[in-house]
């Protein structure tokens, strides 16, 4: 069950942050997973390294995720040099 958890906020934390960083991000709803899972844990570690929380459930487990996700998309860009295309 664990897993299924992990899994939906993935796809909505992934989906939330590719929305909202401009500029093409990996495809579907397989790269929105790995991009909220791996945002999951980032946004782990900079809520613990500022000594904060966001609160707890789903709500809460999201926008850590989401904070993440965008510093990992704001990071693969600049890596990528992807350009943003208006």
């Amino acid at each position: 069950m664990e897993i299924l958890w992990w899994i939906v906020v993935g796809v909505i934390a992934g989906f939330l942050a590719k929305a909202v960083v401009p500029g093409e991000g990996p495809g579907g709803v397989l790269g929105d997973l790995v991009i909220g899972i791996v945002g999951a844990v980032i946004g782990g570690y900079i809520m613990r390294a500022l000594g904060t929380s966001i609160g707890g459930g789903m709500l809460g487990t999201i926008v850590v995720a989401f904070i993440g996700a965008v510093v990992l998309l704001l990071v693969l860009r600049a890596l990528t040099g992807r350009r943003v295309v208006s």
